[in-house]
């Protein structure tokens, strides 16, 4: 194929997966189609004991180091409303975050690589990832084995905000540690004109949600970036009753471990006292999500090299506290991830998301180019 042909293949695969979602852990029809294409491009899958995903190795002409590029593959609980004329099939499921168009370039960088056997120092696999927006596929994906042998990984996501030929690599934080929180407040029911014979949650959790504000706002150096938020509340059921309890959902990001810590004890802290101060009883559960994504410094250096060499326009990106179980990765082998610019309409995670499908064929040159490079660097460390 020519560069014209590439690239309108690589769109048809794009739309194909956009018109097919499919949410985390359940990307069947997803890893049937991945694993027909690089079958039609004769690169061996590798074998695994996961239900969907799909992985394989290209086997350069020379010997070398194995290198890994990853996309992500499932999509989001989302109804589209683009309008496209390839918009989603699938009622209340969407690629509201661009996973389709990761895969296609992975799948194009692929087929770079299978052309250009000769000139590879070593081999690459491939990662088709399941379930990163449950933020656990990473780790699935590290105990079934395969970074066995791996000695750097690359990874992209899209970034609406930059336009196409524009790419956003830099050394250290990149995106954030995720903490998901639950809290249960139990008081006591009354009639809402006798409040004195019960013990309201409803004015407990308000004072708790003002007070969970200043963890950040006088507990964080304001030369560090941490979010807490509450986005979820439910609690009653009609206008004249105050319910016996309330419940609240929410989130708290960080790049820092030692503050990620920090703000979970000061978070217990704060809860049980405001309890305590309402008469309430309370039921905490915090749900640890993916570390922060912490992108390794000659590994950076190294990619950077290739987006320039590729014409790219490489720009210091700042950190975003969206999270990524790429993040998994990088505590195990050196590896960076870059933003891809898409000049999208709307951001990650928005119903009327789009990516401008001129920069598929830019991030899998992108992709190819980034994995001869780290094959040519034998001293990766």
């Amino acid at each position: 194929m020519n560069q014209q042909e590439l690239e309108s293949y690589l769109i048809s695969v794009r739309r194909h997966l956009h018109q097919y979602p499919e949410l985390s852990n359940q990307e069947f029809e997803t890893t049937k189609s991945i694993e027909k294409w690089l079958k039609e491009l004769s690169i061996p899958i590798r074998k695994t004991n996961l239900n969907t995903g799909v992985f394989a190795d290209i086997k350069g002409g020379k010997p070398g180091p194995i290198v890994a590029m990853r996309a992500d593959i499932d999509a989001l609980p989302i109804e589209e409303k683009t309008g496209l004329p390839y918009a989603s099939k699938i009622k209340g499921i969407m690629h509201a975050c661009g996973h389709d168009f990761h895969t296609a370039a992975l799948i194009g960088a692929a087929y770079l690589l299978k052309e250009n056997l000769s000139q590879l120092n070593g081999s690459v696999r491939l990662i088709f990832q399941p379930a990163e927006e449950l933020g656990g596929g990473a780790k699935h994906v590290i105990e079934d084995g395969q970074l066995d042998g791996v000695k750097a990984i690359i990874g992209l996501h899209n970034k609406p905000e930059l336009p196409v030929g524009t790419i956003g690599i830099k050394e250290g934080p990149l995106m954030a540690a995720v903490d998901r929180f639950q809290i249960v407040l139990y008081g006591k029911g009354s009639h809402a004109a006798l409040p004195q014979n019960g013990n309201d949650p409803i004015v407990a959790a308000g004072q708790l949600i003002t007070a969970l504000q200043t963890i950040v706002s006088r507990n964080v150096s304001p030369l560090q970036n941490a979010v807490v938020s509450v986005t979820k509340i439910i609690g009653g059921s009609t206008w004249n009753v105050i319910p016996g309890e309330v419940s609240l959902e929410g989130t708290v990001r960080t790049f820092n471990p030692i503050i990620r810590e920090e703000i979970k004890t000061k978070f217990y802290t704060i809860v049980n006292a405001i309890a305590a101060a309402f008469s309430q009883e309370v039921e905490i559960n915090w749900f640890p999500g993916p570390p922060a994504l912490v992108n390794h410094k000659s590994i950076t250096e190294i990619v950077e090299t290739a987006a320039r060499q590729q014409s790219l326009e490489v720009i210091q990106p700042e950190p975003s506290t969206a999270g990524e179980d790429f993040s998994y990765y990088l505590l195990n082998i050196p590896g960076t991830f870059a933003f891809f610019g898409t000049n999208g309409n709307e951001d990650w995670h928005h119903p009327e998301f789009t990516v401008d499908e001129s920069a598929l064929l830019q991030a899998a040159y992108f992709l190819y180019e980034s994995a001869r490079e780290l094959l040519n660097q034998h001293s990766i460390s």
